[in-house]
């Protein structure tokens, strides 16, 4: 049978370089504050760039000695969510998890190489128990003591929307009440190798938007997010942040890196059309933009094409001051977005310059904006076509 239930956002949790938590985060954003340093995990000699948003002071004892990062970092941020949604245990409810991720354990993988290089007959069972990128979920499930479902989403850079709009389903279709969605993305070795060989990689501060832009950074981090039918959260009389309006999902089928205008323009679209809305009553956008010239400018012509050339909407990138978090982006941009909403608040894009005059868009610069927000576009594109984006709302009646 067919429903159609609410869903809304419950909690909020969240660890990248710019802040564990969702006050310390806000604030850094609100601030313009960059999570861009040294990077310590690996060395970085033989690249040209030796900066990323790496986080710094995160060290989780969880009792758990076989946990990658990745995982680590996923279940960080979900005790973040858990006790911002005020729920103390899930036993009893009908809960699943839902995760995105585009390199999931692969330091594993790296720290397995590593011992091979040494001496090629050492074995460690335990990075090869880790390295599965269905084990986040997995240990985000047995962490919490999850019996639904567990699924990781690997759809590249928008892999937190897809989880998120997959776990909409769930509860729309009345399958859980509550799902337990985001991303996450532990720094890797692999990735900063290969953005730079296909030269990516801004050589020290990622400008979004600017005409001087060159690339992304590579960060990490994780973004969780609590989701609930509004009929159970209102039954336990939990804080409702705002509800999932909607979501839009594409594939280019074009090119595996260059991102295509139609693709992008057509998941806003559908996201759109998901929450029932005119493009009007999007306050805010927070873009992808990643700082490249093809991504930054592709995202901004299908902007003005979804806006009917309305230059006014507000557009911002958070990647400025995080770098390009992979997987746990857009989950990480939708905390954001929800944030945004509550506290009546755009953050800014940072190291915007001059602004690009071909992304002919209204990018809130270098200084955070006061205004009242009440729906906000999240967007999240990736290599190989995949487009993915969610809208946020006050309003639940979509």
């Amino acid at each position: 049978m067919f429903m159609n239930n609410k869903v809304c956002v419950t909690g909020v949790g969240v660890v990248t370089s710019i802040g564990h938590g969702k006050k310390e985060f806000w604030d850094s954003l609100i601030a313009g504050t960059s999570g861009i340093t040294e990077i310590t995990s690996f060395d970085t000699s033989v690249f040209n760039v030796h900066v990323g948003g790496e986080i710094r002071n995160f060290a989780q004892d969880f009792n758990r000695p076989r946990l990658g990062r990745c995982s680590q970092l996923a279940i960080a941020a979900c005790q973040l969510a858990v006790c911002d949604a005020g729920l103390k245990e899930f036993e009893g409810e009908n809960a699943a998890v839902v995760l995105g991720t585009t390199m999931g354990e692969t330091q594993s993988i790296e720290a397995i190489d590593q011992l091979w290089l040494e001496d090629e007959n050492r074995v460690s069972l335990d990075l090869i128990r880790q390295y599965p990128a269905g084990n986040i979920a997995d240990n985000v499930a047995d962490f919490f003591k999850l019996s639904g479902a567990s699924i990781v989403n690997a759809n590249a850079c928008a892999a937190g929307n897809f989880a998120l709009a997959y776990a909409c389903d769930l509860i729309r279709l009345g399958h859980y009440d509550v799902v337990v969605a985001g991303g996450a993305e532990a720094m890797s070795k692999i990735a900063f190798t290969g953005f730079n060989r296909i030269f990516a990689v801004a050589p020290e501060k990622c400008q979004p938007f600017d005409v001087n832009r060159k690339g992304i950074l590579v960060g990490e981090g994780s973004g969780i997010l609590i989701l609930e039918s509004a009929d159970h959260a209102r039954k336990r009389d939990a804080k409702i942040y705002c509800y999932v309006a909607g979501y839009g999902l594409s594939a280019d089928a074009k090119s595996m890196v260059i991102p295509d205008e139609e693709g992008i323009y057509t998941a806003m679209s559908n996201a759109v059309k998901d929450a029932n809305m005119n493009p009007e009553a999007i306050d805010y956008v927070c873009a992808h933009g990643t700082g490249t010239k093809a991504n930054d400018l592709a995202e901004s012509k299908a902007i003005r094409r979804l806006f009917k050339g309305n230059g006014r909407t507000l557009v911002t990138s958070i990647k400025s001051m995080l770098g390009h978090t992979m997987g746990a982006a857009s989950a990480i941009e939708s905390i954001a977005c929800v944030l945004s909403i509550e506290s009546g608040a755009i953050p800014p894009t940072i190291n915007l310059e001059e602004q690009d005059p071909e992304c002919a868009i209204h990018c809130v610069a270098n200084k955070a904006l006061k205004k009242r927000v009440s729906t906000v576009l999240n967007n999240a594109f990736a290599f190989g076509g995949n487009n993915s984006c969610v809208i946020f709302s006050q309003r639940e009646n979509q």
